[in-house]
């Protein structure tokens, strides 16, 4: 699989340290924020990123609101939530409003890694199809 390209967004400095490295390792291309602001910010400076493993309970702007504000801005860059204080209620809104998937604090590295994989593969799938779609209407408009 090529390089992951991960924005990992969360307000726990330590935690954004040491999972860099734990996914770093993995051989993740990462940048990191600290807060939804930062993360909207990010990901407008970093056109490449294609998975933004985002924290649910954060200050200011929430992982749900700024999952929202994501997929309005960036509607081909998949979500997945992390949180170590869930609940089901959260978990559906998140889902509703576009997020790939959610996963519990602490969590397993090799899941997370697989998650990322299969968001990867989502996104690079809805690129694909807008790429065809953009070359028949251009060969149709020429009568090809």
């Amino acid at each position: 699989m090529a390089k992951r390209k991960v924005l990992l967004t969360d307000d726990e400095t330590g935690f954004v340290e040491t999972l860099s490295k734990r996914l770093e390792k993995r051989d993740f291309r990462l940048v990191a924020a600290f807060s939804g602001d930062e993360a909207l910010r990010t990901l407008a400076e970093n056109p490449w990123v294609d998975v933004v493993i985002l924290d649910v309970k954060m200050p200011g702007m929430d992982g749900i609101e700024t999952l929202s504000r994501i997929k309005l801005e960036f509607p081909l860059v998949e979500v997945i939530m992390l949180t170590g204080h869930a609940t089901v209620e959260t978990a559906i809104d998140g889902m509703k409003k576009g997020a790939f998937d959610y996963l519990m604090k602490p969590c397993d590295i090799d899941v997370l890694t697989a998650k990322v994989d299969e968001a990867s593969l989502k996104k690079q799938a809805h690129e694909e199809k807008i790429v065809t779609a953009k070359a028949m209407s251009i060969a149709n408009q020429r009568g090809d």
